[in-house]
């Protein structure tokens, strides 16, 4: 049972939407688009998200310290029926969340997973590898998000899988220099870049030459063809929550086509300008086949 007042709660929900609000996303979170009800619980899985990404990603804290503090994060889940006034705002409004609409504890399990990941491995040795790391990573945020609005099927969830991965891969091809600069991270599968001459100093170098790009190539076509897969989501789904995901998927296929149109800029991230939104959107509202 979560032990604070209604005002406490809402001090704790808003807490969580300043969170959402303080980051620059491709692809928005917790928008005005979806009905009101959604956005405080939406923004509280997102905050919780953010806060673990930020342990093992942020600060000049050494790579034990980062490992302890996610591993304090899932003792401070496992805990939630504990929760009072006192206890971090984030986890006061996630037991709420988690309580009122009964959402899989494993799902955040998974999460602390990914980023404890994130603080030990830096390589991934094949495709297969990375899908792994985004099923937990990515695709917990889009199935509580289902469980949450009750269209969890299975059908919705493992189209729910595809664009979640989609949308991690993407970020992936829009940060390989960021990655590489900040955390040491390739996430590139070894044995595609070994079969096309790509070496780790060749993307330290900033070199993007021919065999770069058809790697790239690579990864943006199966990346487009994964978020094909699960677009039928967006048409799936009703009202502005729909609307949302169709507007999600869009811009996520945006991106991939900014990317192509830049391939010879390889470590340069693409950013949505006012005229890709207006696409976005028009594609969203009117459900255009993908």
């Amino acid at each position: 049972m979560v032990t604070a007042t209604p005002a406490q709660l809402q001090s704790a929900y808003d807490h969580c939407l300043r969170r959402v609000r303080g980051h620059y996303e491709n692809f928005p979170v917790a928008s005005l688009i979806l009905p009101r009800h959604l956005r405080q619980p939406i923004s509280v899985i997102y905050a919780f998200a953010r806060t673990a990404d930020d342990l093992a990603d942020e600060g000049d804290l050494q790579p034990q310290q980062r490992l302890q503090q996610l591993d304090a994060m899932a003792r401070q889940l496992d805990q939630l029926s504990q929760v009072d006034a006192d206890t971090d705002p984030i986890f006061l409004a996630l037991a709420d969340v988690i309580q009122q609409h009964s959402l899989p504890l494993s799902l955040f399990h998974d999460l602390l997973s990914a980023f404890r990941q994130d603080v030990t491995k830096t390589r991934y040795a094949d495709f297969e590898e990375m899908l792994d790391y985004c099923r937990r990573s990515a695709n917990p945020v889009g199935r509580l998000l289902l469980h949450l609005t009750g269209h969890d099927s299975a059908a919705n969830l493992a189209h729910s899988d595809a664009v979640c991965s989609a949308l991690q891969l993407i970020n992936f091809l829009q940060d390989i220099g960021q990655d590489l600069d900040e955390n040491n991270r390739i996430y590139l599968p070894e044995d595609e870049m070994r079969d096309y001459g790509v070496t780790p100093a060749q993307l330290q170098q900033r070199r993007c030459d021919d065999a770069l790009q058809q790697l790239l190539a690579k990864q943006r076509e199966r990346t487009h063809a994964l978020m094909l897969s699960g677009a039928s989501l967006g048409r799936n789904l009703p009202g502005r929550f729909g609307l949302q995901i169709r507007m999600v998927i869009h811009g996520g296929l945006k991106v991939l086509d900014l990317l192509e149109k830049h391939h010879d800029q390889c470590f340069s991230r693409p950013r949505l300008q006012t005229g890709d939104w207006l696409s976005i959107a028009a594609g969203a509202l009117l459900q255009r086949r993908l």
